[in-house]
């Protein structure tokens, strides 16, 4: 079995380290046929697109050895649907010179830092380019800006000594953002001048800078820099032979493309590029066979398929590569979700939080496998994203953790359904939804609940219980599990009580047991059911007794030494609960025609 390359993203290392790579070298041929001057391509995260633009980087870039002759290329490309392309396509194999930036290092709490990881990399790129500072074919003045821009961290770490104030600490702070504005044209002209040939720009995810910068509160500064340097870059820059653009979100032209015409966008509605970017089901499928994992494709549909993009149906390829090195040689093993992004998961976080009843019914639709519709917006900002719910659920479509159904026209709009791809998504709005609400009982006062309970008021626990629920948003997959744990969290905390769950007593293990501190008061024994209907919940308290007595739980509890047993049994529909309770501590029957003594 060929090695699996988690964590990898430079294609080169694939090929030389002969790890299962899928085959996506076709890329290049529809980039040329069907991509734009600038080409962007916005998808989810760890869907592939740091690993396609090392490979058309690998395609494109000439390189030499030391003894300055052209290394062929085309071993990187054996095998592959690429060879097979046509002469037109392949004769631009190792052709031209190639920046490549990644902006994903921006990933700072201020303006200053994440400026100068940009800067950092702008210069290595230029270190990879050190053999332009003695080219032959560009003017001395031309070698001195390049100069400059390469020796900027000892430029700038002198300049701060130098600085006698804050005051002219900014104004060189803001001199530099300016200089390194445009440092990437300054590159490309250069790279031109020495090959003579045009230069193809790789950039890859550039909106993390914006992402980082909206959430940490210096957005418009970003968004001056990375307009200033694409503008130099990509649209006023004659040596320009193509540019390919990545990231998650699409933002607005005004935004960040002001005037860039010749660029093409190519988002997960887009109808050219869907199958590069993920796992078909061919792919999916022969992955599979060949870490003898066959049996486990439905398994694997179920969790990780359900995108598309355009016209493609995929996989998500991180969730599929992870699932296969932990389950080879494992098949039995359950599966997980793997698939994380932190700062798309605050986005479900703060949509929880700030749900009206609305949005509220909407994740509930989601969550039991329904369908919601909505406006589709591309052109928005991170600035747009908390204007409204609608923006909220867009940016959710666009980044993965909501796939399109079906789209119909409305007036000069479209409307999309959507609906939750698969269950590694519907288990990440889950996760928060229930982390939301843990944490929202724990922040309440619960006195009046623990009140209740001591005093055998059913009407009043079923009052607390049920406004309770009414807040929530209800996650249906849990069942019984989801209330288990709602009614755990709030008992917690009785004044000389300590809550277990389900500890063995009598023949059976009841859901929950309050154990007195002093055993000569009485334990409380909590018994759950749940129902789909309003109209079952009396069959499901009744039955939540009848366990208790079949099971002897009461028994258990005498037997511990305590003095006496109060059972609750409560069923759970949707929203609305139902408390019954018998209290033995002073001598009441159990079942009184069918009911509990205390009613409900």
């Amino acid at each position: 079995m060929k090695k699996l390359g988690i964590g990898y993203e430079n294609y080169k290392e694939f090929i030389d380290g002969n790890m299962y790579y899928v085959d996506k070298t076709l890329l290049i041929r529809d980039i040329l046929d069907k991509g734009g001057k600038v080409t962007l391509f916005t998808r989810p995260r760890r869907f592939g697109k740091t690993l396609a633009l090392s490979m058309l980087r690998t395609f494109f870039e000439a390189e030499y050895d030391r003894e300055g002759n052209a290394i062929d290329k085309s071993r990187y490309f054996e095998g592959m649907k690429i060879m097979d392309a046509g002469g037109e396509v392949l004769a631009k194999m190792g052709q031209y010179p190639v920046i490549k930036l990644s902006l994903k290092s921006a990933k700072q709490p201020d303006f200053y830092g994440a400026f100068m990881k940009l800067r950092e990399e702008i210069i290595d790129e230029f270190s990879r380019h050190y053999y332009l500072s003695s080219s032959a074919n560009i003017s001395e003045e031309t070698k001195k800006d390049f100069l400059e821009l390469l020796k900027g961290k000892s430029i700038w770490s002198e300049k701060e000594r130098k600085f006698s104030s804050n005051e002219e600490k900014s104004e060189g702070f803001r001199e530099e953002v300016s200089k390194y504005a445009t440092a990437l044209k300054t590159l490309s002209t250069c790279l031109k001048l020495h090959h003579g040939k045009n230069v193809v720009v790789l950039l890859d995810e550039y909106d993390v800078p914006l992402e980082n910068a909206y959430y940490s509160g210096f957005y418009t500064e970003m968004v001056g820099f990375i307009r200033s340097l694409f503008e130099s870059v990509l649209k006023t820059n004659d040596a320009l032979e193509l540019a390919v653009i990545t990231g998650c979100l699409r933002i607005s032209k005004e935004s960040i493309f002001t005037g860039l015409n010749n660029l093409q966008t190519d988002s997960v509605r887009g109808r050219d590029f869907g199958e590069y970017f993920g796992f078909t089901q061919e792919e999916t499928e022969e992955m599979l066979k060949a870490y003898d994992l066959s049996d486990n494709v439905d398994i694997v549909r179920d969790w990780y398929d359900g995108y598309l993009f355009g016209e493609a149906n995929v996989y998500n390829p991180w969730s599929v590569i992870m699932y296969i090195s932990q389950h080879r040689g494992a098949p039995e093993r359950l599966a997980e979700p793997y698939w994380s992004n932190t700062s798309s998961n605050s986005v479900i976080r703060d949509m929880i939080n700030r749900a009206d009843d609305e949005t509220k019914n909407e994740l509930e639709s989601l969550i039991e496998g329904g369908t919601i519709e909505k406006q589709i917006h591309e052109d928005i900002t991170y600035e747009d994203i908390d204007k409204s719910a609608d923006n909220l659920w867009n940016f959710l479509f666009f980044t993965g953790y909501l796939r399109e159904v079906s789209e119909r026209p409305d007036g000069d709009d479209i409307l999309a359904a959507l609906r939750i791809p698969n269950r590694e998504i519907r288990s990440i709005y889950s996760n928060h939804i229930k982390g939301w609400f843990d944490k929202t009982i724990k922040s309440l006062d619960n006195t009046a609940f623990h009140t209740a309970v001591l005093q055998r008021d059913t009407e009043g626990m079923k009052d607390i219980l049920s406004a309770l629920l009414k807040k929530s948003i209800s996650t249906f997959d849990s069942l019984e599990s989801f209330y288990h744990g709602y009614l755990l969290s709030m008992l917690t905390g009785i004044k000389d009580y300590t809550a277990k769950s389900n500890r063995e007593e009598g023949d059976g293990r009841p859901d929950i047991v309050l154990f007195p501190d002093n055993p000569e008061d009485p334990a409380y024994i909590f018994e759950i059911k749940v129902r789909k209907r309003y109209s079952e919940m009396q069959n499901g308290l009744e039955e939540a007794f009848t366990q208790i007595r079949q099971k002897k739980y009461e028994d258990g509890i005498l037997d511990d030494g305590y003095i006496g047993a109060v059972s609750y049994g409560l069923c759970f529909c949707r929203k609305a609960c139902i408390v019954g309770c018998v209290d033995q501590s002073q001598n009441h029957p159990l079942i009184e025609e069918g009911r509990p003594a205390n009613g409900f």
